[in-house]
């Protein structure tokens, strides 16, 4: 039981260190206005200028303020709410609050990773390590041997499934359509422009599609894993295209981002109401899995 003190505290931590990141993100408005700066590939970029963002790219920033946003008003809730309903003995509720958890723990390794340093630094540092930590134990107190028999036999499996799948070639295609002209042609990404390399591209490339489409095809085989990997990723999928959702408005994406990332964005969200309308908690706590490690 003292584990789920401990995940609690985390939470808890998340909660307030990611209120104040956000608030920060959203409201701070300190520095110089937009200007143009040189990069070290000697091309001309437009920098946002304001806020702790001020270092950002006028493309980049705009996206950074919208999922502050998503975050402090969906993220942050759920969170609370997982949590809540995971102390009652929820399975729907633990698998929530993982996927709520996965969602603050890629969003922050992304600022992390990607963001302009700025005073928010050991903030996003923080909220990195409890959300992973959160993230970690929560996963480690799931029973997957019985999971399987928590969820309905009417559980639309093949259709999540497959959607975990779908997405995953689909943002792989969208993603590579950026990265492999300019490597042929030995050039730079546009999309670079005064950064390091692709970061977005490349952790979803190597890390969180194929995670997508191993939850999909073990799911759709009904393998014991795959009652876990799914539900929590379908979860962290529909707050992660939301907040995509968000910086697409916020950038004024134009077709077919505009069209296919919002659509994509309602069958993450009917996805997870599937999952999680389909789990007997009843059944759950009958069986004995309702104990945190």
């Amino acid at each position: 039981m003292k584990f789920q003190r401990i995940i609690t505290l985390l939470i808890l931590c998340i909660a307030v260190f990611s209120l104040v990141a956000t608030t920060a993100g959203i409201f701070s408005n300190e520095g110089p206005g937009p200007y143009e700066h040189t990069s070290v590939r000697g091309e001309t970029v437009l920098i946002y200028g304001n806020g702790i963002y001020q270092h950002m790219s006028a493309e980049v920033a705009p996206q950074g303020i919208a999922q502050d946003v998503v975050t402090m008003f969906l993220g942050i809730p759920l969170l609370l709410i997982g949590l809540y309903l995971s102390q009652k003995g929820s399975l729907r509720g633990r698998i929530l609050l993982a996927g709520t958890l996965g969602y603050f723990l890629v969003t922050y390794l992304f600022y992390l990773v990607m963001g302009m340093f700025n005073k928010m630094y050991l903030v996003y540092v923080i909220l990195l390590s409890t959300s992973f930590f959160a993230f970690f134990l929560t996963i480690l107190s799931f029973n997957i041997g019985n999971l399987s028999s928590s969820f309905n036999r009417k559980t639309p499996i093949r259709f999540v499934g497959g959607f975990l799948i779908f997405n995953t070639l689909a943002i792989a295609l969208l993603w590579l359509q950026i990265v492999v002209p300019p490597l042929l042609k030995g050039a730079i990404p546009l999309e670079v422009e005064h950064y390091t390399t692709l970061i977005v591209q490349g952790l979803d490339l190597s890390i969180l599609l194929p995670l997508a489409f191993l939850s999909g095809a073990l799911l759709i085989k009904k393998r014991p894993l795959g009652y876990l990997m799914a539900p929590v990723y379908i979860v962290f999928l529909s707050i992660l295209m939301t907040a995509l959702t968000a910086k697409v408005i916020a950038m004024n994406g134009g077709l077919p981002v505009i069209i296919i990332i919002p659509l994509f964005n309602l069958l993450a969200i009917l996805c997870s109401v599937l999952i999680l309308k389909n789990i007997n908690d009843q059944v759950h706590r009958d069986i004995g899995n309702s104990r945190w490690i």
